[in-house]
Parts: C-alpha cells; structure tokens; sequence
C-alpha cells in the first residue's frame, strides 16, 4: 500500500499543476459514483470542489448510478467526466469502443457469492444447475466465473440470472433465485436483513481492483484537471484508511446505508490508491481474455490502449 502511494505521489509531483493554465475552458466537472464508495464521502466533504475552485472551476456535479455498466456507458458518451467502477465494466466498455481510459486503481470492494441462510446448498459443487444471480458486466460477472473455476465449473453448468443489484436483492430475499453474486454494501446488508450464508468472496479466488477511469476527450482536452483530482483522490485515500469508523459514518449518512451494515463494509475493505501499473494492467488483461473465451465479450482488447498517460505520450 506504502509504495503505491509513494509511486503516485512521486507521479504527480513528476506532473505538478501548472495554475492558472489548469482549468483553462473546464466550466463543469462531471463525477460518476456508486453508493457505498470513498466518492460519496468526497461528496459530502467537497474538498474536490475547494480545489478546483483555485483553478477557476465553479461547479462539481454528482451523479449516482446503480452499479458500474450504465455509469461507464455515461462516460463513455460524455455525458460524465470520471467515475469509479470495478474491474469488469471497463473491460466490456473497452471491448464496445467506449471512449474512456484508466487513470487510477484501488483494491477491489470486498465481494461474495452468498445464499439464503437455509439453502441445501453448502459447497460450490453444489452450485452447478442453479440459479445466480449477478449484474451482467459488473465485477460480481468476474467473480462469479472466477468462483465457477475454483469449483472446477463452467458457466455453462448455472443459470445466469442478470439483475441489477436492486433487483436481485428483491429476488434474494423473496427466493426466487439460489445464489446472488454481490459486492459491498449489499453484500453486508444481506448478511444483516436476510441472515445470507457466504460460499466464497474476493478472498478466495485472483486478486482483483476497482478502477476510477475517465472520458478519454476530457483527459486530453484536461491533463492538469485531471490530475487535481487525482491528488485529491489520493488524499481521502489516505485520510479513509486511517479514520475507518469516520468513513463508515459518513458514508451511512450520504447513502442511507444502515450504519452497521456500512461499518462491516468498511472494517474489511482494503483501502489503497494508486497508478495503473504492470501488475495492475496484467490482472486486467487476464480478466479480459477469459471472457472473450467464454463469448462474454464480442472481441479481444488490449487493456494497455486504455489507460491514460498522463505525459501526453
């Protein structure tokens, strides 16, 4: 974690604002969240609006989305400046000629494949002919063909049952489905409303990271922008590893989370921030070439054309 934070903050030293310049024609800046994130707490401390105020910047809009597809699908078009998502929507945007680049990485948010607390399934062999349920290109599809594996299963032998996480945590709770694939904080609000027993998580299969990626237009037309914000990223990262207990609050107050839920959530999230490094991009383009053997995405890309060099290279 240490020696990420120095890499990037030797980067953004190595790629200092240049003042007045850093803004330039920039009017609105546009930022893409989910709930339960560190960007509903820099909401709620608008310390990225205090910075670019200094740079000539007066409005910071916030836009809530769901889950990560239709938020990437947003910045893709434009409609948004930057968001943050997990590993596997950038990988089917990228695959979809999405106009959008990496720009920085964080761990993964801990997630797990979870079943009622009575359900007769009690390994992940007996998983095989069963109903899971997931958001279709979200990190909970990575995981879910990552937990697959590790049982010595194919996707083919389960029903997928695409659903976004509002939906599935509807179906989870009336039973209408066997398994539900979900990241934090429905997962820990499952484990709190409905008693769900959990078969894997994050734990237990590959590393994995979220990602905070950029409108490809934007980063070019605003490097020094950009780099403002991610200097403030690093910062809340920074100050949300140390003051946990605070971070929990704050997201339950933005999100209407129930505290307890959250303060589980945040008590085994692996906080760090960083640049988009080798290992980092590695991990990604193992991602991507699973699912182009599994026919999940249409084509095969190189995660590398996607991620943003800051020099302008």
């Amino acid at each position: 974690m240490t020696t990420r934070r120095l890499l990037l903050g030797a980067a953004l030293g190595a790629l200092a604002l240049s003042g007045t310049a850093a803004a330039q024609d920039l009017k609105e800046f546009r930022i893409g969240y989910q709930k339960g994130g560190l960007l509903a707490v820099v909401k709620q401390q608008k310390t990225i609006e205090a910075r670019f105020k200094t740079l000539g910047v007066d409005s910071v809009k916030w836009i809530e989305f769901q889950y990560g597809p239709p938020l990437l699908e947003a910045l893709g078009v434009g409609s948004i400046d930057l968001g943050t998502v997990g590993d596997t929507p950038p990988i089917f945007a990228q695959a979809a000629g999405a106009n959008v680049v990496y720009v920085a990485a964080t761990p993964a948010s801990e997630s797990a494949l979870i079943v009622p607390p009575a359900s007769p399934i009690r390994s992940l062999a007996d998983l095989k002919g069963k109903k899971v349920a997931f958001a279709r290109g979200s990190s909970s599809h990575n995981l879910t063909v990552q937990i697959l594996a590790k049982a010595g299963l194919t996707y083919a032998d389960i029903t997928p049952v695409y659903l976004t996480p509002a939906d599935a945590a509807a179906a989870f709770a009336r039973g209408s489905i066997d398994a539900w694939t979900i990241w934090d904080p429905y997962y820990a609000i499952a484990e709190k409303r409905q008693k769900a027993r959990t078969l894997a998580t994050t734990k237990d299969v590959d590393g994995s990271n979220s990602f905070y990626l950029a409108n490809r237009d934007f980063a070019k037309r605003h490097p020094e922008a950009l780099r403002a914000v991610i200097d403030e990223l690093a910062k809340a990262t920074q100050w949300a590893d140390k003051n946990r207990d605070k971070l929990a609050a704050a997201i339950s107050e933005v999100t209407g989370v129930e505290l307890e839920a959250q303060q589980a959530a945040v008590n085994r999230a692996r906080i760090a921030f960083g640049p988009v490094s080798d290992a980092v991009i590695a991990q990604q383009q193992a991602i991507a070439d699973t699912f182009v053997k599994l026919g999940l995405i249409p084509r095969a890309i190189t995660v590398r054309d996607a991620v943003w060099r800051p020099s302008g290279s």
